[in-house]
């Protein structure tokens, strides 16, 4: 994380002098989201709907509060109960920048993409989960060109995209962590997208799902809980190949031997006390979110490196046996699950859109 947005991170938690110098950019930043929320509304800038239900997954908080691990879990529970998904997303990251067309990425196409290529979420839910996703700024026409590919997916799960007004949906699902509203205002001057009590358009089957990451709740909005939890490491070709193994290191080989921790996500220190509260000592290595690995950032020296899903993503097994052949790679996945009364509002709205018709 760099010095400005660290300084920023720590701003938003309070009202203190820098937030309220910001406040008059976020005032203005109110003004504006709320003049398109009501654009919107009224008809003035047109929604698009696609041929299934729509699932949209966000937070109004910018970072990390969770919502590719919620989407995870969206997707599992979805195929578990007879949905044939399909995602949509930015692909924040990709270095493909389509001008009229999406990126598509499923069994035909994945062998010849890269994380560059495709961002790294997209390329770690696809791993994850095997579902066909399209890539492209514009949801409305990633969801197009998915559907003309996949025509039997019968639900499209929009991965960050709370704000993306243009495209219709149906159910809202919407991710908190322990940071809740910050200080309560919009950005600059707060973390927020738009404001907390921000009412949906019409059109869902249902009020919006307020989640809660793995903390209690943290904002006034009522909601449901889950719990995050980091799984047993796997070895970097292993989880590469999909393959689990009982081959695994325990907390106690880190005494032994030197061990880092990798993580360039949005809040690296999240996966650092995970690790130290399963007994591992390690060496931390935070990176920027979204850390391209264009350069390895530890040495070639022997070691053990525990990284997360998504920089596994980035670093193929075969480039480490050249660059760093000294260095034991693991990964270690990130699980979560909502508590069930989630999943029992869930399905409810889910079977209220399913009887609607299709747009």
């Amino acid at each position: 994380m760099s010095a400005v947005a660290a300084t920023l991170q720590r701003a938003w938690l309070s009202r203190g002098l820098l937030a309220w110098v910001l406040s008059p950019v976020s005032a203005l930043m109110w003004s504006l989201v709320a003049t398109r929320r009501l654009a919107y509304r009224l008809g003035w800038l047109r929604r698009h709907g696609l041929p299934r239900t729509v699932l949209v997954v966000g937070n109004r908080i910018v970072g990390g509060a969770g919502k590719t691990p919620t989407t995870l879990a969206l997707l599992t529970h979805l195929r578990a109960t007879g949905w044939c998904p399909g995602v949509l997303t930015r692909g924040y990251g990709a270095r493909h920048a389509p001008g009229d067309h999406a990126l598509i990425l499923d069994a035909e196409s994945a062998p010849s993409l890269t994380a560059d290529q495709t961002g790294d979420e997209p390329l770690l839910l696809w791993r994850r989960t095997g579902v066909p996703l399209a890539i492209d700024r514009d949801r409305v026409r990633g969801g197009q060109a998915l559907l003309a590919r996949h025509p039997e997916i019968d639900i499209l799960v929009c991965d960050d995209g709370l704000q993306h007004l243009r495209l219709a949906r149906d159910i809202e699902v919407v991710v908190f962590d322990e940071r809740g509203q910050g200080n309560g205002w919009l950005l600059p001057a707060g973390p927020l997208r738009e404001p907390i009590e921000t009412q949906p358009l019409p059109g869902l089957s249902a009020a919006p799902l307020v989640l809660y990451n793995g903390c209690p709740p943290s904002t006034p909005l009522p909601g449901f809980r889950g719990a995050a939890t980091l799984g047993e490491l796997q070895a970097l070709a292993n989880w590469w190949r999909g393959v689990r193994t009982e081959d695994r290191p325990s907390p106690a080989d880190s005494l032994a031997r030197p061990y880092l921790a990798l993580a360039g996500v949005a809040h690296p220190q999240r996966f650092f006390d995970g690790l130290r509260q399963q007994g591992w000592h390690i060496t931390e290595l935070p990176l920027p979110d979204h850390a391209d690995m264009a350069t390895l950032p530890w040495p070639d020296q022997p070691c053990d490196l525990i990284v997360t899903e998504k920089d596994a993503v980035k670093l193929a097994p075969d480039r480490l046996a050249r660059e760093r052949p000294l260095t034991r790679v693991w990964v270690a996945p990130l699980d979560f699950q909502p508590e069930p009364a989630f999943w029992q509002a869930l399905d409810d709205a889910l079977a209220r859109a399913r009887r609607r018709p299709a747009a």
